[in-house]
C-alpha cells in the first residue's frame, strides 16, 4: 500500500475509515510519530500536504548528531538526549546513516578554545554515551593540519577530532513511513489539511482534506488528531478557533554544494566565522558541502531559496578557514534552503533559540508538536505518543503498548544492525550478476537501499531493454522501485527526495529530466496537464538551486 500506482484505493482507505490517530504532515517528526502509534497496535493515518520530507525534513545539514554546538549555550538537556538517541537512529537505519570523524579546529580568538572544548569534547562523551572507539581525541597543531592541511595555519591553537553521524535526511524519513506503512499505517502524499471535524462535544474528530492531485474532498474521522507539520504549525492551528499557545519563529539555514576537485577536503570540518557561527563543511560522494547560515526568516515556508548574501557567506566562511580554497560562486554546483520552526523566545538571536521540542494540546483536543531535532525524531515520537495514549486510555479505557522503536530497523534496516551491514554489501554484490547487475551495481543498490535492494534487483530484472524515455535500465530500476514502493509521484520527488541528486548529481538531473518525466508519465497516466506541470516544476527545481552559482540551464 505504498505505490503511487495504488493512489485511488489509498484515497478511498482513508475515507472510509476511523482511526486512532490523524498525523498532519509527513516530515520526519510526523513519521516518527506515526511508526511509534503503529508499532504499538493504533491505527493510523497521515496526510502530507507535499511530498513526504519535503519541507525541513530533506533541508537540513543531514547530519544525526549529538548537538555539540548546543554546549556552547548550555544546553545540556538536548546534548544528553539526543546525542545517545543518535546511536539508536544509526543501528535502526544503518543504510542512510554513516560515522564519520568531524575535525574541529581551534584559532586564537576563535569561538572554542582548545581547553574549553576539551571539557566540552570530554562531557559530549559523557552525556551523549559515546562509544569508545568514537570518543574525542585533543590535537596539537601539526596533528591538526595532517588531518586537514587545507586549514589555516596562522592562529591555529589545536584541534578536536570526534564522530558524528552523517545521513540522507529525506530517505531516513521515506524509511520511517516506509516502515509505519509496513505495519498498517495508511500515509499519503499531496493531501492537504483544510480544516478539522468536532464532535458534538467541541472536540477534534477528523480532518476535513483535499486530494491534490485530483482535486477530490475528503473526510477523514479519528480519535485523536496530531498537528505535526512543522514550519506550518501556526497556520494549521489556525483552523481551530482557540488562540495558539505557543508561537513558532521561522529561522532559515543555506547550504552550497561545489565539486571536491575544486575543495579537496580530507573529512568533515566544523568551523568558526568571525561573527561567532559554526559551519560545516562535509565531503559527500564527488562533492563537498558547506553550511549553515541562520537567519530569521518570514516569509511562505513553502520554497525558501538560497540568496546571493547567503552563498557569499558561505564562499567567504571557506576562504577565511582554507585560504587555499579560493570558491568563486562559479564554483557552486547546487544550493539548498530551509526552514527551522523553532519555539519563540523574546530577544534571542536565530542561532541562540533553543532547539527543544514542545507538546501542548488544546482544549478542543488538538495535539500540536513542534520543534525539536532530527536527531532526536523518535524519542520526540515516543514521548508524544506516550502523552496521547494516556489520554486516550482515560477517555475510553482501552490499553495501549509501549514503545518499540528503539530497537526497532526501519525499511530496508533488516540485516541486524551495523555490525552486519559490510557482510550483507559484500553478499548483495556478489548475488548482483544472478540479475544482470554488475557487483558494483549491486553493491551500490546495497549501500543506498539496504535491504530493499533484492526489489530494485527484481525491478532491474523485470525491464525490458527497450525502456520508456530512454534512460539507463539501471535507472529506470530505480525509478520503478520509487514509484512502486516509495510513493514517487513527480520527478521532482524523484531527484530530491528518493536520489538528492538535485544537490550531489545535478548534470544527471538535467541529463535525465526529460526521460524520467516520459517513464513516470507512462507509469503514471499523467493527464498533458499534469506533465507539462511537473516539468515545470522540475525545471524551477533546477533554477532555484542554480541562481547563484553556475548555469546549468541555459
Amino acid at each position: 500500500m505504498f505505490s503511487a500506482k495504488r493512489r485511488t484505493q489509498q484515497v478511498a482507505h482513508l475515507s472510509n475509515h476511523e482511526y486512532d490517530i490523524v498525523i498532519i504532515g509527513g516530515g520526519i517528526t510526523g513519521a516518527g510519530m506515526a511508526l511509534d502509534a503503529t508499532s504499538r497496535g493504533l491505527s493510523v493515518a497521515l496526510i502530507e500536504m507535499q511530498d513526504f520530507a519535503a519541507g525541513t525534513s530533506s533541508r537540513s545539514t543531514k547530519l544525526v548528531h549529538g548537538g555539540l554546538r548546543y554546549l556552547k549555550n548550555f544546553q545540556v538537556k538536548i546534548v544528553a538526549e539526543v546525542g545517545r538517541e543518535r546511536e539508536i537512529v544509526y543501528e535502526n537505519a544503518v543504510h542512510v546513516t554513516e560515522p564519520k570523524k568531524m575535525l574541529l579546529p581551534f584559532y586564537k580568538g576563535g569561538t572554542f578554545g582548545p581547553v574549553f572544548m576539551n571539557v566540552g569534547l570530554r562531557a559530549y562523551d559523557i552525556l551523549a554515551n559515546v562509544k569508545k572507539a568514537e570518543r574525542r581525541t585533543m590535537l596539537e597543531p601539526p596533528e591538526t593540519l595532517q588531518k586537514e592541511p587545507l586549514l589555516k595555519r596562522e592562529g591555529l591553537v589545536g584541534g578536536g577530532s570526534y564522530v558524528e553521524y552523517r545521513t540522507d535526511d529525506a530517505r531516513l524519513t521515506l524509511e520511517t513511513i516506509k516502515k509505519a506503512a509496513e505495519l498498517g499505517a495508511v500515509c499519503l502524499n499531496y493531501v492537504k489539511a483544510e480544516g478539522f471535524i468536532y464532535n458534538t462535544d467541541g472536540q477534534v474528530a477528523g480532518v476535513q482534506a483535499t486530494d491534490l492531485v485530483d482535486g477530490t474532498s475528503m473526510d477523514i474521522f479519528a480519535k485523536k488528531v496530531i498537528n505535526a507539520t512543522g514550519a506550518w504549525v501556526d497556520k494549521v492551528q489556525d483552523f481551530d478557533a482557540e488562540t495558539p499557545e505557543k508561537e513558532m519563529r521561522l529561522t532559515k539555514g543555506v547550504h552550497i554544494v561545489v565539486d571536491q576537485k575544486t575543495f579537496p577536503l580530507s573529512q568533515s570540518v566544523y568551523f568558526d566565522t568571525p561573527d561567532k557561527r559554526m559551519v560545516f563543511a562535509i565531503p559527500r560522494d564527488t562533492k563537498v558541502y558547506i553550511g549553515t547560515t541562520d537567519d530569521f526568516y518570514d516569509e511562505d515556508p513553502i520554497s525558501p531559496a538560497a540568496e546571493k548574501k547567503d552563498v557569499d557567506y558561505l564562499i567567504q566562511a571557506v576562504k577565511r578557514t582554507f585560504p587555499s580554497v579560493q570558491l568563486t560562486p562559479n564554483d557552486v554546483e547546487s544550493t539548498w534552503a530551509g526552514v527551522r520552526p523553532l519555539i519563540y523566545e523574546s530577544g534571542k538571536d536565530p542561532s541562540d533559540i533553543s532547539r527543544k521540542d514542545e507538546i501542548w494540546i488544546s482544549d478542543s483536543g488538538l495535539i500540536s508538536i513542534a520543534g525539536g531535532k532530527l536527531t532526536g525524531y523518535r524519542k520526540m515520537a515516543e514521548t508524544t505518543m506516550n502523552r496521547v495514549v494516556k489520554i486516550m486510555k482515560r477517555e475510553t479505557g482501552n490499553k495501549y503498548g509501549k514503545s518499540v522503536t528503539k530497537n526497532l530497523p526501519l525499511s530496508g534496516g533488516d540485516f541486524g544492525g551495523s555490525k552486519n551491514f559490510a557482510a550483507f554489501v559484500h553478499n548483495m554484490a556478489v548475488e548482483a550478476p544472478q540479475y544482470g547487475l554488475s557487483p558494483e551495481e549491486g553493491r551500490l543498490y546495497a549501500q543506498f537501499f539496504g535491504t530493499n535492494a533484492k526489489k530494485v534487483f527484481h525491478f532491474y530484472r523485470g525491464l525490458s531493454e527497450n525502456i520508456t524515455g530512454g534512460i539507463p535500465k539501471t535507472l529506470a530500476a530505480v525509478v520503478e522501485y520509487a514509484i512502486e514502493e516509495e510513493m514517487a509521484r513527480t520527478p521532482s520527488d524523484f531527484f530530491i527526495r528518493r536520489t538528492g541528486d538535485l544537490y550531489f548529481h545535478i548534470q544527471d538531473v538535467v541529463r535525465y529530466k526529460d526521460g524520467v518525466l516520459e517513464y513516470m508519465s507512462k507509469a503514471l497516466k499523467y493527464t498533458p496537464e499534469q506533465k507539462e506541470a511537473y516539468r515545470k516544476e522540475l525545471l524551477a527545481e533546477i533554477e532555484q538551486a542554480t541562481r547563484y552559482g553556475r548555469k546549468i540551464l541555459e
